[in-house]
């Protein structure tokens, strides 16, 4: 059985104020044609499809025909992440036609989604993300203490259940695969700066031994492409999502997962193979360190990409922006970091007793890293004075 796992499309995100509408358009007319391409049995969706709990219509747009396309030609099984609103995801999914399904609620983690290939059966459990303070009174087995306020305790009482369905299965035929979808941080993966923190309302990592005695782990959250396996003592990968969101992510190879699963194993995991796929991207990230002029001269090599550019000179340059995007016409950030400043005293610069010029020559070189020239002085002072004549004029 072929699976693809792609997760945190996060749709209506923007970079630095960048529009990414397009290109996840882009992204999905590229993952259809590649599901149809390679033969895909189902696509698999862990989480974070929408950026926000209440997505805008064009991402709500887009999300309906890509289900619509997928579902014209393989199976999708999707569940909501933290970003998501599990309620307005999974609003009609009993409405929804056969190819497409949306294991948004908390009782559904005990129902999987039932594939079939020549080897038999496979089981796709989906959890959506677990706010421990929502649910974890819900998964108190009777009888029992109830659930910590950690996300691995209400993980492991969710895998539980999940074992337990699989046990189930299994007695009255041969072990069936199990995938599980899972929105979660594993202990161990390595995390972006544009993911949100899942400790709010408890502690927020999970050990990989919460997820043991199933086929396959598919994960969603973290933002670049990982291999968890060890970790986990089965398959287990973040598939990444296939654009990126800050500038943590410019190394990332951004890409899907495809999944040959082949025949059950009777000690331990079924044989499978993992390829990673390449997704499309738009243009490079890049981070240019120097002066304003060797960052400029780096233009020839680097123009057309999503540049954060970080300027080293002593003294702010004048018309700074202004002449970065005369050249790099997609700059998203600026930084000046003053090389050979040092650490700057942050006391505050107002004191009660002193001249309030003083204190406008002293923050000029406190933002830009000099002294005002006579001109800029003058050019304070007569602001100065305007405001005084303004304030005596209106008393």
């Amino acid at each position: 059985m072929r699976i693809l796992h792609t997760s945190d499309w996060h749709l209506g995100r923007t970079l630095h104020g960048e529009s990414l509408h397009e290109h996840q358009v882009r992204f999905h007319d590229w993952l259809v044609d590649l599901v149809a391409e390679r033969e895909v049995d189902a696509v698999v969706i862990p989480g974070d499809v929408y950026d926000r709990a209440v997505p805008d219509v064009a991402s709500v747009e887009l999300l309906g025909r890509t289900l619509s396309r997928l579902a014209r030609i393989t199976t999708v099984i999707l569940t909501p992440g933290n970003h998501d609103s599990a309620a307005r995801l999974g609003f009609g999914r009993d409405l929804l036609r056969s190819g497409v399904h949306l294991l948004t609620d908390l009782p559904g983690i005990e129902h999987p989604v039932v594939l079939e290939d020549e080897h038999g059966e496979v089981l796709v459990f989906g959890l959506p993300y677990l706010e421990p303070d929502m649910v974890r009174h819900a998964l108190t087995p009777e009888g029992e203490e109830t659930l910590g306020r950690s996300h691995a305790a209400v993980l492991q009482a969710a895998m539980d259940r999940v074992r337990e369905r699989i046990a189930q299965h299994a007695r009255h035929a041969q072990r069936p695969r199990a995938i599980v979808l899972a929105h979660a941080f594993v202990a161990g993966g390595s995390a972006s700066d544009s993911e949100r923190d899942l400790s709010v309302g408890g502690i927020g990592s999970v050990p990989g031994s919460v997820f043991c005695g199933i086929d396959y782990l598919a994960l969603g959250h973290l933002h670049g492409g990982q291999d968890l396996s060890a970790l986990v003592g089965a398959p287990a990968w973040y598939s990444g999502s296939p654009l990126a969101f800050s500038f943590s992510e410019k190394d990332h190879r951004k890409s899907v997962l495809l999944l040959d699963i082949g025949a059950p194993s009777a000690g331990g995991p079924a044989e499978m193979t993992v390829e990673r796929i390449s997704t499309p991207v738009p243009r490079p990230l890049t981070e240019l360190r120097g002066t304003l002029e060797e960052v400029l001269a780096e233009a020839p090599a680097h123009g057309q990409d999503w540049l954060k550019a970080i300027i080293t000179d002593a003294a702010r340059p004048p018309h700074l922006q202004e002449r970065l995007h005369q050249v790099f016409p997609h700059l998203l950030l600026t930084e000046f970091d003053p090389q050979g400043r040092g650490e700057r005293d942050l006391a505050p610069l107002v004191r009660r007793e002193a001249d309030p010029l003083a204190v406008m020559d002293e923050f000029f070189d406190f933002v830009t890293g000099a002294p005002p020239t006579p001109l800029e002085h003058e050019i304070l002072d007569d602001a100065y004075s305007a405001v005084r004549a303004g304030r005596q004029e209106a008393s």
